[in-house]
């Protein structure tokens, strides 16, 4: 049986892989230079390869995803002295609720939120009321894939091509937080190409599901990635021998099929949820790697503090369910005792005292 704490049973989020034997022999045979200065080899290489995968001219590394997702909206907006952009985000997506104070403040965009469908996508009637309101800056509208609070939910190339109509037809630009773009992928059965090309600009990260210690890439037109180097450099998102980080990631580009796997885990542990009494399973269309469960009376912070104290780490969320992510080194064995734990938990009642932690 998995260990209580073990990677086994913490399933708040696929950044909790880690690099495995093949990427630490990576980062240590890694042919470097200084990025700073462009000549990174395996940098230049990454950047590259994931330009190819997403169908984009050009890539750049960032060390996280986060900073890619600041410097998207920036790189629309030109020079120093031009507008900051209005940026237009789902309500519920990472960059609104959880990026939103990082984009106010050191980016001076205006956020503004849209309703989403049931599925993630925004509402095309509220966001074409928003679009056409706006006057002034640049706008850049932002849609997320997967849609990690609809339960992971992937949203195909047709989704992406309506809201690009959109905003293109507003003059805005589109960006794709494509941070579990490869999962997307992966469910659908098509190349990421496909679900990036509708957008003018695309985040990619190697460090979710993928299993790189770190990293993520911006891309979009030669020009346009030209001019967030700059910005990174400004932000101090610029690393030197980052050669050590990019070689991880490109042994994390050749698992793209194993995501399959993950899903698979994710598919049999929402199955098995649903057969415990008291237990709600967000059930999204097209589901990837993400399961959400809530129990009825209980809240998803103290759900999660019950599960603790069973040795199961899991993220409680704003809407009221507690998530859990399923990776690379997750198995069936640990999504059983998961299974398990919230049973009791569900079993015990919101009224129950706290079992003690193992």
């Amino acid at each position: 049986m998995a260990r209580p704490g073990s990677p086994h049973l913490d399933f708040r989020s696929d950044t909790r892989t880690v690099p495995d034997a093949r990427m630490r022999r990576a980062m240590a045979e890694a042919e470097v230079g200084d990025d700073v200065y462009g000549d990174d080899p395996t940098v230049a290489l990454l950047e590259e390869r994931v330009a190819g995968l997403l169908g984009a001219e050009a890539a750049l590394f960032t060390p996280t995803g986060t900073l890619a997702n600041l410097l998207a909206p920036l790189a629309v907006s030109g020079p120093p002295a031009s507008p900051a952009p209005r940026v237009i985000a789902g309500a519920d997506t990472h960059m609104a609720f959880l990026e939103a104070d990082g984009l106010r403040r050191f980016g001076g965009v205006e956020l503004l939120t849209v309703r989403q469908r049931p599925d993630g996508l925004p509402d095309l009637d509220a966001l074409a009321a928003l679009l056409a309101a706006g006057a002034g800056p640049p706008t850049v509208v932002c849609v997320e894939n997967t849609s990690m609070m609809c339960s992971g939910n992937a949203l195909d190339a047709e989704a992406m091509r309506a809201v690009a109509a959109l905003a293109h037809r507003h003059g805005a630009h589109l960006h794709l937080d494509g941070a579990r773009l490869a999962n997307a992928a992966v469910a659908l059965s098509v190349p990421p190409a496909q679900l990036a090309g509708p957008a003018d600009s695309v985040t990619f990260c190697v460090s979710k599901g993928l299993g790189a210690p770190a990293g993520g890439l911006l891309c979009g037109s030669r020009a346009y990635v030209d001019r967030a180097r700059e910005l990174r450099g400004w932000l101090g998102g610029s690393l030197h021998q980052a050669g050590v980080l990019a070689a991880p990631a490109l042994v994390a580009l050749d698992r793209l099929p194993d995501l399959a796997a993950d899903h698979e885990r994710a598919a049999a542990f929402a199955a098995l949820l649903d057969a415990v009494p008291g237990v709600e399973v967000m059930r999204p269309p097209r589901p990837t790697n993400i399961v959400m469960a809530r129990l009825p009376g209980l809240s998803a912070g103290e759900c999660a503090e019950r599960l603790a104290a069973h040795g199961v780490r899991t993220l409680p969320l704003p809407n009221g369910h507690v998530r859990f992510v399923t990776h690379r080194a997750h198995d069936m064995i640990g999504v059983r005792a998961a299974v398990r734990a919230l049973a009791a938990v569900a079993a015990a009642g919101p009224e129950a005292r706290p079992a003690k932690t193992l």
